[in-house]
């Protein structure tokens, strides 16, 4: 096996834009054969989120294997909190004008309206634990920080053994509090470190804690099991979306977070992954893995410009949102956007790309 595995650096950028495809919604409300188009699309990219906390864990593990666990995990606790305070930071100005702004043309109060907006940005459960507290789609990093710490006492204990049937448990309630719940109800929030991002985190340490190692030989295999239970991800999706609830693609998209056959995509792609350690590595992929988590926390405040830029020229008369060249220009816009935003606030100095992103004033570099 390689020093560096290619194949995952390449696939984080890919994922990244899988990511980015969920949000922007494409082809959606295009009539039934749009919608569609994105319930394949957005069943698809539902591999990304996983994947990234797959990745994280499987990586905590092959460091704390050759370093002082404690010192390392509150590394990564520091590394991971500056980035997401770093997200907030760029997020919460452009959310908090656009409160102003309407608050100004509905004629409210524009200063209760921010002092409101503010206060639900500083919710101390949505903030700390949730991470939606400013935009719902900054919730991976708080989760992946709960993850990484609740792995961190099962090593800490010497508890490991238990980490998969411990994590399995608690995801399956998660899973059927999030999308099986025609059969089950379950009263609680569940897209968060303990129902979600525990269990795939701990996959993936699971993986790089054993003695084995996916072959090249069964590459083939892996890609395989990928593709046949990506088509049954779509099937049992559209089976619970529409089948058992006698919905059709005119009435709108189903698009439940994640379900059972999700676990199975994700992992069948790591272990082809593993098995292909320098796939992506003549292409420029790899080195643009880096950049995947700055345009994680980037574009949310993108997307939102764009959509509130979009619904300013329909009051204007100029109805774009549903047309087709919108669609296609989004996603590559939102992404391109975000990229070179993040690049520019590490060429300025502000942040470190591969270190901390907490901005600081003195980090500025002199032209």
């Amino acid at each position: 096996m390689v020093d560096r595995i290619y194949s995952i650096d390449s696939t984080r950028i890919v994922a990244m834009i899988f990511v980015i495809l969920i949000h922007t919604d494409l082809f959606e409300g295009m009539g039934a054969y749009g919608n569609i188009a994105n319930f394949i699309i957005e069943t698809s990219a539902r591999f990304a989120v996983p994947f990234f906390f797959m990745t994280s864990g499987y990586f905590f593990a092959a460091k704390v294997s050759h370093s002082n666990v404690t010192e390392y995990f509150f590394r990564r606790v520091a590394r991971i909190s500056s980035i997401y305070v770093f997200g907030i930071l760029l997020t919460a100005p452009v959310f908090l004008t656009d409160a102003i702004v309407r608050a100004h043309i509905e004629h409210r109060s524009v200063v209760n309206s921010a002092i409101h907006e503010m206060a639900g940005f500083i919710s101390p459960l949505e903030l700390i634990y949730y991470g939606d507290s400013v935009s719902e789609i900054l919730w991976f990093l708080p989760a992946l920080l709960f993850s990484l710490s609740l792995i961190y006492l099962f090593i800490k204990f010497d508890k490991t053994k238990y980490l998969i049937p411990v994590s399995l448990g608690i995801h399956v309630v998660g899973l059927l509090g999030g999308s099986y719940t025609m059969f089950v109800d379950v009263p609680f929030r569940n897209r968060d470190a303990l129902f979600f991002g525990f269990f795939y985190t701990s996959l993936g340490y699971y993986l790089a804690t054993h003695d084995w190692q996916p072959t090249t030989e069964r590459s083939r295999l892996y890609l395989g099991a990928t593709v046949l239970f990506g088509v049954l991800h779509i099937a049992e999706r559209y089976l619970l979306g529409y089948v058992l609830t006698d919905r059709t693609f005119a009435h709108g998209v189903y698009s439940p977070s994640y379900t059972i056959i999700t676990v199975l995509v994700t992992v069948s792609l790591f272990l082809f992954l593993l098995s292909r350690p320098t796939l992506g590595k003549s292409t420029s992929l790899p080195s643009l893995g880096k950049y995947a988590v700055g345009v994680y926390v980037v574009h949310p405040s993108v997307l939102f410009v764009l959509q509130n830029g979009s619904a300013v020229l329909s009051v204007a008369g100029y109805e774009i949102e549903n047309t087709i060249v919108w669609h296609l220009t989004l996603t590559p816009a939102t992404f391109v956007g975000a990229l070179l935003i993040y690049v520019v606030v590490d060429e300025l100095g502000l942040i470190e790309i591969g270190g901390s992103h907490l901005p600081r004033s003195d980090r500025f570099r002199v032209w």
